[in-house]
């Protein structure tokens, strides 16, 4: 048996911007396993019809249709992504690209798309 000094986790070890690049492209590797057809997944604490924060999940295809996920899906997920990066402001809504593993806020992806604000 491992002999604990403490009886206590160890801290966890802060993480090098390389390896949380390849952190999340394990776990986007693990999420399209879990939401076959998913391309992107957009992660926010609004479900919507609450009034308090949830973790609440939305997968899109290729194309930007809404794929439809059941409960466990969108909470496993949500969880999932929160959980991998908690040091982003999760008081808006990020996007996780399910090719590349780049997980960025949702108004970045709108900028981009329509060439700045």
């Amino acid at each position: 048996m491992p002999a604990h000094t403490s009886g206590r986790a160890s801290a966890a070890l802060p993480v090098s911007p390389a390896r949380a690049g390849s952190r999340h492209e394990r776990l986007a590797e693990l999420l399209a396993d879990m939401l076959p057809g998913a391309r992107t997944i957009r992660v926010s604490q609004c479900e919507p019809d609450r009034s308090w924060p949830s973790p609440y999940a939305r997968a899109y295809d290729e194309r930007g249709r809404l794929l439809a996920l059941n409960r466990a899906q969108r909470l496993t997920a949500a969880r999932w992504i929160i959980r991998a990066s908690p040091e982003l402001d999760w008081d808006e809504p990020h996007d996780l690209d399910l090719a590349s593993g780049a997980l960025r806020p949702t108004a970045e992806g709108y900028a981009t798309v329509t060439g700045g604000c």
